[in-house]
């Protein structure tokens, strides 16, 4: 073999090597893509606080916007959404699973006193807005309910959540019932106008949902319980430091600080199972099916959505 061949060959080894050492670092990168747990959360809302704190700085977790949607088509491996959500959603795709409830929020209607509402009772014959088949639009019927009036004794209609303000400061709606800010955004709307009204109890259960496929991954339930430790860590932090959490969770919502503390005492974020979640979804249910028209399913079936042993997995392993 001659010089001239030795070096062609010499040139096409090269050449194979590098595009081995290409090849193997692209592999290497969506393979690193691929182990990522993905997170789906509501970018509006107070209640993902803890998540943020979770994710700061850990390239293994990855945060996009979506809801339960996003995690039925695949998009995502666990996301956020409230209780309601996982009853609505599951009826088409009973293989979600609500792995941890992140935070708790309580919540009020707020009413016009110009449209002659001083009680919950005055809210016959008016026009309230939220979002709707949403737990706003379950508390409304829970709020009616408790002063013996039914959703047929109101008009619901279903508004955004940021056109809610003004559009009941012009007169447009009655009242409100949404969650925070855009409830917040409403009582300042209307000033001394607004009355804020409280129906028996009921907390709005802010959720990780994931589905059984993904429990049933080792690699991604140790990612989820992995994830799950980290929020039980953070979320005590949120408990104990509120005075480093409010501005964390204003600036990534970009929300004015005095809004975030003046309804922070609406928020519990618990990171845990909480005991009366099942007897809440179970209330919910006939709600629910009225809705979607079809018959309610019994408290197995709805036990069945909630997987606590991850949240178990994560305590025990703190």
């Amino acid at each position: 073999m001659n010089k001239h061949h030795e070096a062609r060959l010499r040139g096409l080894f090269l050449i194979v090597a590098l595009a081995s050492i290409g090849a193997g670092a692209i592999a290497s990168r969506e393979s690193a893509a691929a182990e990522k747990l993905r997170v789906g959360i509501n970018l509006t809302t107070i209640e993902t606080l803890p998540i943020y704190l979770a994710a700061d700085g850990r390239d293994a977790i990855e945060l996009v916007g979506g809801a339960i949607p996003a995690l039925t088509a695949g998009k995502v491996d666990v996301v956020t959404n409230a209780e309601t959500q996982a009853i609505l959603r599951s009826t088409a795709n009973p293989e979600i699973r609500v792995i941890l409830t992140v935070a708790e929020y309580s919540y009020r209607i707020v009413a016009r006193r110009s449209a002659g509402i001083a009680t919950a009772a005055d809210l016959r014959g008016k026009k309230i807005a939220t979002q709707l088949n949403s737990s706003a639009h379950f508390y409304i019927a829970k709020t009616l309910g408790g002063v013996g009036l039914s959703e047929k004794d109101v008009t619901v209609v279903g508004v955004l959540p940021p056109d809610m303000p003004a559009a009941l400061a012009r007169g447009d709606l009655d009242a409100v019932s949404i969650w925070e800010p855009a409830a917040e955004r409403s009582v300042q709307a209307l000033g001394s106008d607004a009355l804020i009204i409280r129906g028996p109890a009921y907390r709005e259960r802010f959720n990780l949902n994931t589905t059984a496929a993904v429990v049933a991954d080792p690699l991604r339930r140790a990612a989820l319980v992995d994830l799950l430790r980290s929020l039980i860590r953070t979320s005590q932090e949120v408990r104990d430091h509120a005075e480093r959490a409010q501005p964390l969770i204003a600036g990534k919502l970009n929300l004015p600080a005095q809004m975030v503390s003046t309804t922070w005492d609406l928020f519990r974020f618990p990171a845990s199972i909480p005991d009366d979640l099942l007897d809440s979804m179970v209330e919910q249910e006939p709600w629910m099916a009225e809705k979607q028209g079809r018959a309610a399913r019994p408290r197995e079936a709805i036990a069945a959505l909630i997987d606590a042993s991850l949240w178990r997995e994560a305590q025990a392993s703190r």
